[in-house]
């Protein structure tokens, strides 16, 4: 379907109308421009064009009660002539586009500039031989063979960046394949109910056609444009595609148009489809913001294309519309489309995630380290070499010498660029994206479907949970348990013929014709297991209820079918309670109710006693009522329901609009208790939460003693605790103040102690996760989750950093609005996630520990190495092995640990615990120290110790020695079993612990090694090594487990007494951002939220970001601005918090460990000295 356009389908359609002008009786242009209009003018056209709804069915060829006939013949013709319900994908970026994409970064375009200048220069010779003179400072001279060779080096580096290059662009095309794959499943298994041959049945929203009458209720996301034909109190939320916030209320005389993408926020109704895909509404919209830029390039090809080619791409498009058919999701997935509000919305939500922020800031601070170092590295091997020719050994400057002082000083800007490469850790992007990618993944077999990545990590910092109760912490599966009827409590389902006659018939037709007819009770689908409860699933305690008094609701519903029903007032969150009302046969109506007892009971004047005779029932008789029978059945974690009805006379018909007056004087026939049994894994999940410092929190619309009984159950609360459980409206009056306005410092006061929120509406759901994020009463910001089923949870869904919708019981609102949807419904599944989450943390920290020992390591090497010989030990290309090859696999290896239960024996880290901890900087150094000890004991006296020749001083081209492969090989090792070491971060000694469990960290370390021999004995000049023996390969390797016992002597050095290290990668409270930047950030917000829909987030593009914050640094050094910031700054920092914030560019929390004060601006020179190095 790539190359469709939805011009395609347009020109398509038009052809197919004029020859099957007669098959309908309306044209897919006539169904367009009617749905068009909005209410009356829609009303009078319908009128004026066809008569009313029932006869666009009859042109249409449906009828509104059985629906279309369904056979296959019928479907591809409405298929083609009306278009297909789905409309094309944007295309996805060719593999081609991201690698130029991945050649932006900017240390590649460096290393490529370098690469093709040491390649230029090696072909390029001098006339004569004249050069002899020019610069033996360096000693002998070298072979013709080896000058043969020097094009190897720049070979070499150009290979590694295409290494680089594809690795970036294959991953990020398999995230956007992993995305779109993840998308369509998501859209697969988005189904809509429509009757079809008088059968109703779920079918995938892409298989939906025009004339299809789908049956719309309470939740759902309309798929299509259609015209309602009947149905109850159907109020939608327009707000995607009109942008007013109001619900709009409608019936078939006065407003019947629905609209594709559009919520229904209360009741339930039929309507005939009228226009799918790209010619609905939403579907035109996207067409004018997906194919807009398309169409203009297309516009002169289109107009030579033939009819053929449009017609084979229609083909095209349907083989493959089962695989990525782009359901009409709301328009918020559209690029745009209500821009404006997302803006203002986004600036809330893309708050960078945690660990998002913290990557950013070490990058930049590692970022500058490097880029001074290998500065200073360049100009002291240009002045040394300068010093050395011309002004010690007194050499004039002759023009053929040119280009040999030339090739001189690439070699000294490659050492320089190899030191800058090194020290920037490319492999970071890559570990996070890798790591995150393997969790999403494995979420999924742990019944998270993870829609936004970043939600996977933010998880793992989550410090509160607020669930529903209802389905997350209880089974869902409602069952009657208790029944108050005739004046008798029964604590068990009674027998039927203990209760009157008159009684059960009531109670059987009230319970049967006041529920929605979508809810049933079906056999069970294997021997022995539960009957299956569809729809409602209180609705269905009910019906069970029924059937377990030996009746059947069945034949009371095909007496009494829906569409004679002569009012209905659905259930909704204000009124909390449902009521239809019916005609009998002697014209006088009757309403059945039901709804909270609480509510429904204050409305009752009567009540049947034992002899099914009606007789008052006053508030006294309530009261005692409450006591004796809801507060018992409340406290047995029961929840309690009131089934009530009402006569009312033929002549005068009551006012049914008045609801007041209504849903008043009713008789209680019974109450019952439905019991929602909680889910046997939920308490143990629930005490992992709190041992891992979460605090789960119960938002349910129960009673408060309900709640609080299955709170109890739950491990919520435990008894003699000092909490809170409030209702509703308690929680409001406690946190508005005289004015009604909601004031933050009373919200504080209230949400660390509740536990319990009862009888809550949705907006005290939000009001309280808005709170809880808001709130400033903790040192450590929350990171709050929230899980919701209902339409009504969406505000809430959206305001939480971490927001888990019900896979199964979940409307289409909610799982729009969320970031995790949990396919099993199952809290449990929700301590998975911050189990995964917690392990993206670790696994990132485990590879910079990893990755910065090398790199403090490396430019130490070439930074000495250069400034003492004039020549790094390590070279550009073994560098470059070492940095790219090593830290890409070693990303995979170390980002792919699974997760184990001991991340939950923690506490959360929060948002200012930095990335790296002392204990990490503590292994860091102390490997460093290890590594750069025995390096440098190498490069020194390793020809004496081996008794090998020197590899110092060796001229430039001379053939690789095997005094620098030793050092290159032992470095090598080093690693390799420092990779085992940084498996564990918190200072565990067991370093070995669980690796077999992890196969690929196995495979890794072994690859690893057989390369490296493949390397040292076969490399030879592209990588400057000369093959060794064995005796040498053995000291090579005992060096390296050297390592692994060096590691349990830094274990043992308590981090405590190690005040003077400092963390690095920490966000602090307020972070001082420039003007600027925050200008800068609100542009990437939109980019961000753009690309996310791609699922292209590139974790933050590299060194690109460096650049630009280093820019904007400099712009704001040469302000008066700077030297406040930094007073500011240093009274912030002067804590223990040395963070190298924005306010001093070069000098990074590094700095100390790279002993080089050059690397400290004037302006912050003082400032280490005043911290006090204990």
């Amino acid at each position: 379907m790539g190359d469709m356009t939805n011009s395609d389908f347009y020109s398509k359609n038009q052809r197919n109308e004029s020859s099957h002008g007669g098959e309908f009786g309306c044209t897919m242009e006539e169904l367009r421009s009617l749905m068009e209009l909005r209410g009356t003018e829609a009303v009078v056209k319908i009128k004026e064009t066809y008569g009313d709804t029932e006869a666009i069915c009859r042109r249409l060829k449906t009828s509104p009660v059985e629906g279309l006939p369904g056979t296959a013949p019928d479907l591809e013709k409405r298929k083609q002539i009306f278009g297909q319900n789905f409309i094309p994908p944007k295309k996805p970026k060719t593999f081609l586009q991201l690698v130029w994409e991945a050649l932006q970064d900017v240390t590649l375009i460096i290393l490529e500039i370098a690469a093709i200048i040491s390649l230029g220069l090696s072909f390029y010779h001098p006339p004569g031989e004249s050069n002899e003179g020019c610069a033996t400072a360096q000693g002998g001279a070298e072979d013709e063979g080896e000058a043969e060779a020097g094009w190897i080096e720049g070979a070499a580096i150009l290979l590694s960046v295409i290494c680089v290059v594809l690795v970036t662009a294959f991953n990020d095309w398999s995230k956007e394949k992993q995305f779109r794959g993840l998308q369509s499943r998501i859209e697969q298994e988005q189904k809509f109910t429509v009757v079809r041959a008088g059968q109703v049945v779920q079918i995938p929203v892409a298989e939906i056609v025009v004339g299809d009458i789908a049956q719309i209720k309470y939740g759902d996301l309309l798929p299509a444009d259609g015209l309602f034909i009947q149905g109850n109190d159907l109020k939608i939320d327009e707000s995607s595609l009109t942008g007013e916030s109001d619900q709009v209320r409608k019936s078939v005389d006065k407003d019947p148009m629905l609209l594709s993408g559009t919520h229904v926020m209360e009741g339930s109704g039929r309507m005939v489809v009228t226009a799918v895909g790209v010619n609905s509404q939403t579907g035109i919209i996207f067409t004018l913001l997906g194919a807009g830029g398309e169409e203009e390039e297309k516009k002169d090809k289109k107009g030579k294309m033939q009819d053929g080619s449009a017609d084979s791409s229609q083909s095209k498009a349907k083989q493959q519309d089962g695989a990525a058919a782009m359901e009409m999701q709301p328009l918020k997935s559209a690029e745009g489309g209500d821009a404006d509000d997302k803006k203002k919305a986004n600036m809330h939500k893309k708050e960078k995630s945690v660990l998002q922020g913290k990557l950013t800031k070490l990058a930049v601070q590692i970022g500058k380290a490097g880029l001074v170092m290998s500065a200073i590295t360049v100009i002291i091997l240009v002045l040394y070499f300068t010093v050395d020719t011309f002004v010690v050994n007194k050499k004039p400057w002759l023009t053929e010498c040119t280009p040999v002082y030339v090739q001189y000083f690439v070699k000294f800007f490659i050492i320089g660029v190899t030191v800058l490469v090194v020290a920037v850790p490319e492999g970071l992007p890559l570990a996070v994206t890798i790591s995150l990618a393997y969790s999403v993944k494995k979420m999924m077999k742990d019944n998270n479907l993870v829609r936004h990545l970043d939600a996977c990590e933010t998880m793992g910092n989550a410090t509160a949970i607020c669930s529903d109760k209802t389905g997350t912490l209880t089974t869902n599966r409602m069952t009657v348990v208790q029944a108050y009827v005739g004046d008798v409590h029964y604590k068990e389902i009674p027998d039927p013929s203990s209760i009157n006659a008159k009684t059960l018939e009531l109670l059987v037709n009230a319970i049967a014709i006041n529920s929605a007819y979508t809810t049933k009770i079906l056999p069970p689908e294997k021997e022995g297991a539960l009957p299956r409860q569809v729809g409602n699933k209180t609705e269905c305690g009910l019906l069970g209820f029924v059937l377990d008094l030996r009746q059947d609701y069945e034949p009371v519903r095909s007496q009494m079918p829906e569409e004679k029903l002569y009012k209905v007032y659905t259930f909704n969150s204000v009124r909390k309670s449902m009521s239809t009302v019916i005609k009998m046969p002697d014209e006088s109506f009757r309403m059945y109710s039901k709804g909270a007892s609480e509510i429904v009971l204050k409305k009752c004047c009567k009540i049947l006693s034992g002899a099914g005779e009606a007789r008052v029932f006053r508030p006294r008789d309530r009261d005692e009522m409450v006591k004796k029978v809801i507060e018992p059945m409340a406290c047995d974690g029961l929840r309690t329901i009131c089934v009530a009805y009402r006569d009312f006379p033929s002549s005068p018909e009551p006012d049914w609009d008045n609801e007041n007056d209504i849903l008043n004087e009713l008789t209680c026939i019974c109450v019952v208790g439905i019991e929602d049994p909680v889910r046997p894994e939920v308490p143990e999940a629930i005490r992992k939460c709190q041992r891992a410092g979460i605090t789960v929190r119960m938002v349910t619309g129960d009673n408060i003693n309900t709640a609080r009984a299955i709170a109890i159950k739950c491990g919520i609360i435990h008894p003699g605790e000092d909490f809170l459980c409030l209702e509703g409206k308690e929680f409001n009056r406690r946190i508005r103040n005289e004015k009604g306005e909601i004031e933050q410092e009373r919200i504080d006061k209230i949400w660390p102690k509740l536990r319990v929120l009862a009888r809550s509406s949705p907006t005290d759901k939000h009001t309280l996760v808005k709170g809880i994020i808001d709130s400033t009463h903790t040192e450590q910001r929350q990171v709050v989750a929230v899980t919701g089923d209902g339409t009504n949870d969406g505000p809430a869904l959206k305001k939480a950093d971490v927001g888990f919708a019900m896979g199964i019981a979940g409307t289409d609102v909610a799982k729009e609005a969320s970031d995790i949807i949990l396919t099993d419904d199952n809290f449990s599944s929700i301590v998975k996630a911050v189990m995964w989450g917690r392990n993206v943390y670790d696994s990132i920290s485990k590879f910079l520990q990893f990755q910065l020992t090398v790199n403090v390591v490396a430019v130490i090497v070439a930074f000495t190495g250069a400034c003492i010989t004039q020549d790094s030990p390590l070279k550009a290309v073994q560098m470059l092995w070492v940095n790219l090859i090593m830290d890409t696999f070693a990303s995979l290896a170390l980002a792919t640990e699974p997760p184990t239960e001991t991340l939950l024996l923690r506490k959360p880290y929060g948002r200012n615990k930095p990335l790296i901890s002392r204990t990490m900087m503590k292994n860091i150094l102390g490997h460093a120290v290890y590594q750069l000890t025995l390096i440098f004991t190498l490069l020194f006296v390793g020809e004496k110790m081996f008794q090998i020749d020197s590899g110092r001083n060796a001229p430039l081209h001379s053939p690789p020695s095997e005094h620098y492969t030793i050092i290159f090989n032992t470095f090598v090792m080093m690693q390799l079993f420092n990779e085992i070491n940084a498996r564990k971060i918190h200072g565990e000694r067991n370093v070995f612990d669980g690796i077999f469990r992890n196969p690929i960290f196995c495979t890794i370390v072994l690859g690893t090694f057989a390369i490296q021999i493949v390397i040292v004995q076969f490399g030879g000049k592209p990588f400057s090594c000369s093959p060794l023996q064995l005796d040498q390969w053995m000291w090579c390797i005992f060096i390296g487990l050297g390592e692994l016992v060096w590691g349990q002597v830094i274990a043992t050095i308590p981090t405590s007494r190690l005040k003077f290290l400092k963390e690095a990668g920490r966000l602090t409270q307020k972070e001082e951002i420039p003007e600027e930047e925050l200008n800068e950030d609100v542009e990437e917000i939109d980019h961000a939220e753009r690309e996310l829909r791609r699922g292209q987030i590139l974790w933050f593009r590299g060194l690109n970001r460096i650049q630009t914050q280093i820019e904007v640094v400099n712009t704001f050094k040469s302000g008066a601005s700077f030297q406040g910031a930094l007073r500011r700054q240093s009274s912030v920092t002067s804590q223990s918090q040395d963070v190298a914030s924005l306010s001093s560019p070069s000098r990074v929390s590094l700095s100390n460990a790279l002993s080089s004060p050059t690397s400290l601006p004037p302006a912050a020179a003082g400032h280490p000295r005043r911290e006090g190095v204990p």
